[in-house]
């Protein structure tokens, strides 16, 4: 991508790898994570090993905070003074977040600089799925709009499912959304999320751990079945070896055209809790 043309921006929530986000010339905006009287920056205050370890053991819980005005002003100016066309910005889902809310009034603080904002409807590697598919396209000389155009169709070839420990982190975070039917067998089950219009929603229930991984895989497996190109990210919170593997079975059942494997951070962590793990899949 010629990073003079147009720039895209995300917020920390998308989880995109490093090495990728750096060949594509993305912006990462850190989420806020608030932890009694102390105020972290997303993965760059707190690493999320340095997260969870604390989470099992501190009795006060943290909470978050979407990225402000302010914040979102001085970085969508610093970026657009690069760019020619403008700015893309594509973030998570305005139903579990008021990110948006804080990008719109930013960019009417910018009147003179062209930006576009995407609300991906969904969370995690599924919006930095997203953002890759609409850098790809300005790598490939598409215009602002064009590039917009692109993320607003592929808001449709993306999705994910996880299976978490247990729901209470969801709970505390006001983010369960359609699982909520889900909390009083909670104790009794293992649960499979989604993220349907734009909220948290059940995808299916289990009894073990092992058969809530399989539950997973055979999710993502029929949502992709018949289609082309596939790209594959598993995320987990501090279970990186169930999530190896589970990538591991995805990619010989599925054969991605490219794999990555990626650590929930501490904001999206706050909300699932650890030993969550997931499937996110995009197609072109």
């Amino acid at each position: 991508m010629t990073q003079s043309r147009i720039g895209i921006v995300v917020d920390s929530t998308a989880q995109i790898p490093t090495e990728l986000a750096n060949q594509y010339g993305i912006h990462v905006i850190p989420q806020t994570l608030v932890w009694g009287t102390e105020t972290f920056y997303d993965s760059v205050d707190i690493t999320p090993t340095e997260f969870y370890d604390r989470l099992r053991d501190d009795p006060v819980f943290p909470t978050t905070s979407q990225v402000t005005v302010r914040e979102f002003q001085e970085l969508l100016a610093s970026v657009g003074s690069e760019c020619e066309e403008g700015v893309l910005v594509i973030i998570l889902s305005g139903e579990l977040s008021g990110t948006i809310n804080s990008a719109t009034q930013a960019r009417g603080l910018l009147p003179d600089m062209q930006i576009e904002i995407i609300d991906t409807r969904t969370i995690s590697m599924a919006t930095g799925y997203i953002a890759l598919a609409a850098a790809r396209a300005a790598e490939e000389g598409k215009s602002l709009l064009e590039c917009a155009e692109v993320a607003r169709e592929a808001l449709d070839r993306v999705g994910a499912f996880i299976t978490v420990e247990t729901l209470e982190y969801l709970h505390r975070g006001g983010r369960i959304g359609g699982a909520r039917k889900l909390l009083g067998n909670a104790l009794n089950i293992k649960p499979i999320l989604t993220v349907r219009d734009g909220v948290v929603a059940e995808a299916g229930k289990v009894r073990t751990r092992k058969k809530a991984l399989r539950h997973v895989l055979d999710e993502v497996s029929e949502a992709v079945t018949g289609k082309e190109n596939i790209r594959l990210a598993a995320l987990h919170a501090v279970a990186p070896e169930e999530a190896t593997a589970l990538l591991q079975d995805a990619s010989e059942r599925i054969k991605p055209v490219e794999s990555h494997l990626t650590e929930l951070s501490p904001v999206v962590g706050a909300h699932v809790g650890p030993g969550t793990v997931g499937l996110v899949w995009y197609t072109d």
